[in-house]
C-alpha cells in the first residue's frame, strides 16, 4: 500500500491529510481520459473534505460564541435565584417598601411578635398588627413626595443585626430636623430573614445645647444620692410615663377644660355687645345716607 500526502489550502490551521489509495500507474502513462477522470475525482474529494472542514469549523465557532451567552444567562439566573437576602439587604428592601408604599410586601419583612420602639412615641409598638398600623399611618403622612434617603447601612457583628442612618427628603431636597438612625434585630423564618425588633431614633427639632449637660449633671447627682430610687425609676420608666400622661389628661379634663370654657364664655359677652354696637352703627349710617 502507498500513501500520498495531499495538502489542502483554505483551512485553519493548515493540516495534512493521508489518504490510502490503490497502487495505480503514473499519471503520465495513462490515457488523457483516465488522467482527467482521476483529477476530477481528486478535485471532488478535495472539495468535499474542505466543505466538511468548513462545516466543522463553523460549528466550533458557533459553539464558542454560544457558550458565553449561555454562561451569562446561567449567571443571571443564579443571581436572581441566589441565597436569601442578608440583614443589610433586608434593611434596604424595608425602606424601599415604605417609599413605594408597598405595605403588603413590607409585611413579609415583619415577624409576628415584632417590637418597634419609635422614640417619638411614649410606648413601643408590639405585635405585627400594631406595627403595620404604624407604618400604614407613616406612609399616609409622608404623602406622595416625601421619601426616606438611606445614607448608609451597617452590618452587625453577627448575621442578624444591622443599622441604618437616614433622612427625609421632599422631591430630593432634605427636610430639616429629619435625620434619624434605626437599629434592627432579625430572626430567621425558614430561609427568610425578618425583622424581630427595631429601635428608631429621630433628630429633635429642639437644640437645648448646654442645657442638656446641665440637666444631665442634675439627674446624675440625684441618682448618685438615691441609687435605690434611681434603679426603681429606671426599671419602671414607661409605667411612670403612662401615669404622668394619665394625670395630665385628668387634670386637663377636671381643671383646664372648665377654666377655658369659662374664659371663652366670659369673652363671648363683650363680643356679642361689640357686634350689636357695630350693627347699630351700620343701621344709623344707612339711615343718614338716605337723607
Amino acid at each position: 500500500m502507498a500513501a500520498n500526502s495531499i495538502s489542502f489550502s483554505g483551512t485553519a490551521p493548515r493540516q495534512t491529510m493521508w489518504l490510502k489509495t490503490k497502487t495505480v500507474p503514473s499519471l503520465g502513462s495513462l490515457p488523457f481520459t483516465t488522467q482527467f477522470g482521476q483529477r476530477h475525482k481528486m478535485e471532488i474529494l478535495q472539495h468535499s473534505i474542505c466543505m466538511g472542514r468548513q462545516t466543522e469549523n463553523k460549528a466550533v465557532l458557533h459553539h464558542r460564541k454560544l457558550f458565553p451567552i449561555m454562561a451569562s444567562a446561567n449567571k443571571s439566573w443564579s443571581f436572581t435565584n441566589s441565597s436569601p437576602l442578608s440583614a443589610s439587604d433586608t434593611v434596604k428592601e424595608f425602606y424601599i417598601c415604605i417609599n413605594e408604599k408597598k405595605l403588603k410586601q413590607l409585611g413579609n419583612y415583619i415577624s409576628a411578635d415584632c417590637h418597634i420602639d419609635e422614640c417619638s412615641f411614649p410606648t413601643p409598638f408590639q405585635g405585627k398588627k400594631e406595627v403595620m398600623q404604624f407604618f400604614d399611618q407613616l406612609t399616609v403622612s409622608m404623602g406622595q413626595n416625601v421619601r426616606f434617603n438611606v445614607k448608609h447601612v451597617y452590618k452587625g457583628d453577627d448575621q442578624l443585626t444591622a443599622a441604618a442612618n437616614w433622612h427625609l427628603e421632599f422631591k430630593k431636597v432634605q427636610i430639616p430636623f429629619t435625620r434619624g438612625c434605626s437599629v434592627f434585630e432579625f430572626t430567621k423564618e425558614g430561609e427568610k430573614i425578618i425583622i424581630k425588633k427595631a429601635q428608631i431614633v429621630i433628630e429633635s427639632p429642639i437644640k437645648p445645647g448646654i442645657l442638656v449637660l446641665t440637666l444631665l449633671k442634675t439627674v446624675t447627682s440625684i441618682f448618685d444620692n438615691f441609687p435605690t430610687t434611681a434603679q426603681w425609676f429606671l426599671k419602671r420608666q414607661h409605667e411612670i410615663l403612662q401615669w404622668i400622661l394619665k394625670i395630665h389628661s385628668m387634670s386637663f379634663t377636671m381643671f383646664i377644660n372648665p377654666f377655658l370654657e369659662g374664659y371663652f364664655r366670659i369673652w363671648s359677652y363683650p363680643t356679642k355687645l361689640l357686634s350689636y354696637a357695630f350693627k347699630v352703627i351700620v343701621f344709623i349710617s344707612k339711615f343718614l345716607n338716605k337723607e
